[in-house]
Parts: C-alpha cells; sequence; structure tokens
C-alpha cells in the first residue's frame, strides 16, 4: 500500500519514486589531495516534502475513511532522528525494489516485518529506531493498516497504536473515543483531543500537534495546530461553566 511514517519519510505518494530520498544532502563536492572532501563540500540540505513530525506522544489508529496519525512537537533527540530518517531511507528503497520484482506494492505489514528483519541485527547496540507505519494496503484484503516496529525487536500490527511517554494518557482518550465507523471529522477531533490531553499531562509532551490523513488515495497532512491554544479555550469554558 501507499506507506507513509510519523517520524516524517514518505514512501509514496501520488506515483513520485521514494528514491528521491536517497539523494545526497550536498550538491557540490570539492576535491582534496585526489580525494573528496566532504567537510569542504557546500552544503544544501535536500527538502523534505513536510515538517518532520516528531514527539513524546505519538499515536496512529485505522477507521473506515482511512488512517488517523497524530504527534506532538515538544521533544525529540537529533540522534534517533537521524536513525530513524536513515532506516525511512532504506526502508523506501527496499520497498520500491519488491515492487519492481513482483509488479506490486508491499504490503504496510509487510514493510513493518522488513523493517523488523533488517533491524535485528543491530539489537542490543546503540542504534535506535521506533517507527509508526501507516498505510492502505491493496490486493485481497484491502484496507488501513497500522504497523509499529522498534529496533530493540518489537512488532505490532493493531487498529490503534500510540507510542512515547504520552502514551498512558492518549490511550485513555482513544479507548473511550474510538470506533470504526467514526467520520473523518470525528477521527481528527479523537487524534487531536488524545495528544491534547497527553501533552496536558506529561511534561514531556507539548507544543504543537502534527496530524495525517492516510486514505486509499494518498495522504494529507493538516496545518500545525498550537495545543496551548486548545489549554485557554478549556480554561475558558470551565470559567464560564461555574
Amino acid at each position: 500500500g501507499r506507506c507513509l511514517d510519523v517520524c516524517g519519510a514518505r514512501f509514496e505518494r501520488g506515483g513520485e519514486s521514494p528514491l528521491r530520498l536517497l539523494l545526497p544532502p550536498w550538491q557540490s563536492v570539492t576535491h582534496s589531495r585526489g580525494r573528496h572532501s566532504l567537510f569542504s563540500a557546500t552544503v544544501t540540505s535536500t527538502p523534505w516534502p513536510f515538517t518532520l513530525a516528531h514527539g513524546t506522544t505519538t499515536l496512529a489508529f485505522t477507521f473506515q475513511g482511512g488512517v488517523i496519525a497524530a504527534a506532538d512537537t515538544r521533544a525529540s533527540c537529533a540522534g534517533l532522528v537521524a536513525y530513524c530518517v536513515l532506516w525511512e531511507r532504506v526502508l523506501a528503497r527496499e520497498i520500491r525494489l519488491y515492487q519492481l520484482r513482483h509488479g506490486r506494492r508491499l504490503s504496510v505489514s509487510g514493510a513493518g516485518k522488513l523493517l523488523a528483519l533488517m533491524l535485528h541485527p543491530f539489537k542490543g547496540t546503540e542504534v535506535c529506531v521506533a517507527a509508526t507505519l501507516c498505510g492502505w494496503d491493496e490486493g485481497d484484503e484491502p484496507g488501513p493498516r497500522v504497523c509499529y516496529v522498534c529496533s530493540d525487536g518489537l512488532r505490532l500490527n493493531g487498529e490503534l497504536i500510540s507510542v512515547g511517554s504520552g502514551s498512558p494518557y492518549a490511550y485513555s482518550v482513544l479507548d473511550a473515543g474510538w470506533r470504526w465507523s467514526m467520520t473523518v471529522n470525528e477521527a481528527v477531533a479523537l487524534a487531536r483531543e488524545a495528544v491534547y490531553r497527553a501533552t496536558h499531562r506529561d511534561a514531556y509532551s507539548g507544543n504543537n500537534v502534527d496530524l495525517f490523513h492516510i486514505t486509499a488515495r494518498g495522504w494529507k497532512c493538516r496545518r500545525r495546530e498550537d495545543l496551548k491554544e486548545e489549554y485557554y479555550k478549556e480554561n475558558r469554558r470551565g470559567k464560564e461553566m461555574m
């Protein structure tokens, strides 16, 4: 299916090749004593398709209208983000090679299993990758799918997944409000509420919320929202009710 990771790298959208992500981040490299000198290169970052979504509260769930994925933006570790970006590019390459060899797209669950197998040799090392893969599978059993993979060997397939320090608070909202028959607006509201409650209770979560909607036709990124405005609105509602 069309796969998208909450960490930020896209695999496919509208037929564009994911191999574009494998382009080097520099445009020109000078030579020093016959060898490439990367330190003296003119560095120009390759632009991302959208702002990287990373945070300490990350969630994704399926419903009849596709997949909703959301994350807050307060905290991240630069090293861990670098690992995620690297392995996302490796996985994007392998997904594209699979499609070329077999003439069909790899399923979301298959992509998760492939990533877990590639990460297995690094178990117990400093490599730390945690990725939530979301997409819409085609074939005999089409539909939205969510898969979570961690470099410690964990791989989960389910209808609802949340990870990070704020995930217990997010689960309390998701477990109470999730249902398969939700409309898109209801699903978006549920994801916003789950992230907001997590940021309110978890000191390491907060700031903004990035939210994505994945369907059979591709994915859309909603406008980034500032969660502190929701906090002020709730305070005003509470005072008005007193």
